[in-house]
């Protein structure tokens, strides 16, 4: 029998298995099963004009409140893209030495499961959504939100001096107001994503700094203009891949006190469960060969002395040599530039045997 999951874990799943297609195309929409949806590159600078952002959120399934939520602020279909992209990019570098890479390879079963893998997905997918919708705020690529509203600093002045505030206030704000955030059912399943949801919001806001801009002649800082600036997403991919590192297993427990069930973890008798922590409900398969939820690892690149052992899961790895060019023999010329030489170089390449 189906589990119900609440509209915010759905979306956020969609998005998650929106990542893990490949790299020209991904699925968006709460079935995954709707036409490609190209992905972009990075923002362009400006939103998109006219009617062309009408045209973006009917190629995405989303609800009708969502679809008129998107209607209504042009630049929000393209800041969903983007956060697919993110998601993407991270994903695969977080993973990159992993048995599990971040690829479901056109495999969905995963999603539907509460491995730890799925648990990073979700978490990374609604950071990615918080993140690139501060960003779309404070560079002026969405019309409903602008700067981040901290004390002392105006709109105009802000733009004047290139100090404009990611508005991590409104993203998230308006994050659960697209994905129409209620109360989490009792159900366990919902609850787990619910709570991966939650993480990934919270590493965006873990990273949100307060930046200063000194004003004045010579260099004085006569006047101080601070604003609030979120880290790199590679940094919260970072943090959110150490959370998926010490994730921890949890089960479902009636609070004697109020008589409603939550997550706890066996192994953390009398200590509570936090916030930040990533967590799952069955183990994860070896995703050393070919099933359901990966491609397996035979075939994939692997470092001799450092991951080979690992990745190729006992089976042994195979060696062969392979001509690289490579710039050298640099010099700097007057004026300005730096020439170089192209050399090629025989190396080693290490990749897992299949069986």
């Amino acid at each position: 029998m189906r589990s119900r999951l609440p509209r915010t874990a759905c979306l956020l799943r969609i998005i998650a298995l929106c990542i893990l297609l490949s790299h020209t195309a991904a699925y968006f929409g709460l079935t995954g099963r709707e036409p490609l949806v190209f992905l972009p590159g990075p923002f362009s600078n400006e939103a998109p004009s006219g009617k062309a952002h009408l045209k973006q959120c009917e190629q995405m399934t989303l609800t009708r409140r969502q679809k008129r939520l998107c209607r209504r602020e042009p630049g929000l279909a393209e800041t969903l893209r983007e956060s697919v992209r993110l998601s993407l990019l991270e994903c695969r570098y977080q993973f990159r030495n992993e048995r599990w890479n971040c690829s479901l390879d056109g495999r969905g079963s995963l999603l539907k499961r509460a491995f730890k893998e799925t648990a990073f997905l979700l978490a990374v997918s609604s950071a990615a959504l918080t993140h690139a919708l501060a960003k779309a705020c404070s560079s002026g690529r969405m019309e409903r939100c602008t700067c981040d509203d901290s004390p002392g600093i105006q709109h105009r002045e802000a733009w004047q001096w290139g100090v404009c505030g990611d508005n991590l206030k409104y993203s998230t704000k308006f994050l659960k107001k697209f994905l129409g955030q209620k109360r989490v059912s009792k159900d366990l399943r919902a609850q787990v994503d619910a709570h991966n949801i939650n993480v990934g919001i919270r590493a965006v806001k873990s990273g949100l700094k307060t930046t200063c801009k000194c004003h004045g002649v010579s260099g004085s800082c006569a006047v101080r203009t601070c604003w609030k600036q979120l880290s790199p997403f590679h940094d919260t991919g970072r943090l959110l891949k150490y959370r998926y590192d010490t994730a921890v297993r949890v089960l479902s427990v009636t609070n004697a006190a109020t008589g409603e069930t939550e997550l706890a973890s066996p192994r953390r008798q009398g200590q509570s469960l936090r916030t930040t922590d990533l967590v799952y409900l069955e183990d994860s398969p070896s995703f050393c060969r070919p099933s359901r939820y990966s491609p397996g690892t035979g075939g994939r690149s692997c470092a001799k002395d450092t991951s080979c052992q690992s990745l190729c899961c006992g089976r042994g790895y195979n060696t062969a040599m392979r001509l690289t060019s490579l710039s050298c023999h640099c010099q700097v010329r007057w004026c300005c530039h730096v020439e170089c030489q192209t050399c090629v170089r025989e190396e080693e390449v290490y990749t897992c045997k299949n069986a």
